[in-house]
């Protein structure tokens, strides 16, 4: 009985022989290039979030963590403080809480939609100003726009879907 077995570097070996008699190169992957900076000229990084109804627009720079939404502070703005957690949370996965300065503008839908458009706007002027913070930020899921919206009323219905009630006489 012959013992055939191989390890794994003899194949590593193998397979690197056989890509270069194939003349396919067998070269590392590549890591996707990193973005350039995005900034106007007051050295600030601009985004435009949106969800539901509501369209945030953000500027951020370095500072000390202060938000101000409408020309107001984020704890008058948004006295909720389950709101508040929702604007900071592209801070905290990125870890730059407090490093940051944003002025916000925020049009149309409700309080719980500009929150969340704010925070789209946030998280896509973060990765403007710092590229390197792309993956960490799109993996959680904050980049892609939350396209949910209320369903419209349909007609016969009481409302998106609800019939009226039944009545049997």
């Amino acid at each position: 009985m012959t013992d055939n077995r191989q390890s794994l570097s003899d194949l590593g070996d193998v397979v690197q022989t056989e890509g270069a008699e194939a003349g396919v190169e067998t070269t590392p992957v590549e890591t996707a290039p990193l973005r350039e900076q995005e900034l106007d000229a007051y050295g600030r990084a601009y985004a435009t979030g949106r969800r539901k109804d509501a369209v945030a627009r953000v500027w951020l720079k370095p500072g000390t963590g202060k938000i101000t939404i409408n020309g107001r502070d984020q704890e008058i703005y948004f006295a909720r403080p389950t709101l508040r957690l929702v604007i900071n949370q592209p801070f905290a996965v990125a870890a730059r809480e407090g490093q940051y300065d944003i002025v916000c503008t925020v049009k149309g839908g409700g309080l719980s939609g500009q929150a969340g458009a704010v925070k789209h706007g946030i998280a896509q002027a973060l990765t403007r100003y710092e590229p390197a913070l792309r993956t960490t930020v799109k993996r959680a899921g904050f980049l892609t726009r939350d396209s949910r919206a209320v369903e419209r009323k349909k007609y016969g219905k009481a409302k998106a879907r609800r019939s009226f009630q039944f009545s049997k006489r």
